[in-house]
């Protein structure tokens, strides 16, 4: 009897532990995949601080191919919006120049999530993806849904906050409360970058430093926000 007891115990204990594991939201590169969602030429000047926007955007596909993280990008009904921003992609050189574009799956779509089955495809070909983070627009529309559908498929999922934004500011605000309680999580670019890295003994830290020391000089209507809003 005892025994029985005791071994129930430590099933329960081993069920505990790894659902702790899996909800404290820490990202690994062999696990993550960086979602780009619908950073298009003609949302560009209608989109709030559409400028960080692509700004976070390029930083974070930057480092993901630094760090071998793999990135999906969706187009919503390119025939009417165009593609993606060409800065999203852009590689630039030590004078801040391009000199080339990065290559990034990209799929069209008209269904608003990104959640796809050509991109849910593609996703289960990449391996054993559990941690999804978001980035793009607009934040109370196609990102919201597909963090909504991510969620409700088991997936951990992480908004970057500073890389996402609707054309209200509202919007914006009430979408991020919303995926928040549903289960997302809400990080930074930064953050996200840092996390993915784990240690500064990272074979490719001094690259990935080096991006964000020259990202952190760049401007960020959401940093200068938050800066406003902390002196109030």
């Amino acid at each position: 009897g005892i025994m029985r007891y005791l071994l129930v115990f430590l099933f329960v204990f081993q069920v505990m532990t790894s659902l702790a594991l899996r909800t404290v939201g820490k990202l690994s590169p062999s696990t993550t995949c960086l979602m780009l969602c619908d950073i298009q030429d003609r949302f560009r000047s209608l989109i709030h601080e559409g400028e960080s926007i692509v700004s976070q955007a390029n930083f974070l596909c930057r480092v993901g191919k630094e760090l071998d993280v793999p990135i999906v990008a969706t187009e919503q009904y390119v025939k009417a919006f165009g593609h993606t921003c060409s800065d999203v992609l852009n590689i630039p050189g030590d004078d801040g120049k391009s000199v080339g574009q990065m290559t990034v799956p990209t799929f069209e779509k008209k269904l608003f999530s990104m959640c796809t089955p050509e991109v849910m495809s593609h996703i289960s070909s990449l391996g054993s993806r559990t941690s999804f983070v978001l980035f793009g627009i607009e934040a109370h529309v196609c990102v919201q849904q597909t963090a909504l559908d991510l969620l409700s498929q088991g997936f951990e999922v992480h908004v970057v906050v500073d890389g996402v934004s609707s054309m209200s500011p509202l919007d914006r605000e009430i979408a991020l409360s919303r995926m928040e309680k549903s289960g997302a999580y809400l990080t930074t670019a930064q953050s996200a970058a840092f996390m993915l890295m784990q240690t500064a003994e990272h074979p490719n830290f001094k690259t990935v430093s080096k991006m964000i020391g020259a990202h952190a000089k760049n401007a960020n209507g959401f940093h200068e926000l938050a800066r406003k809003q902390s002196n109030l």
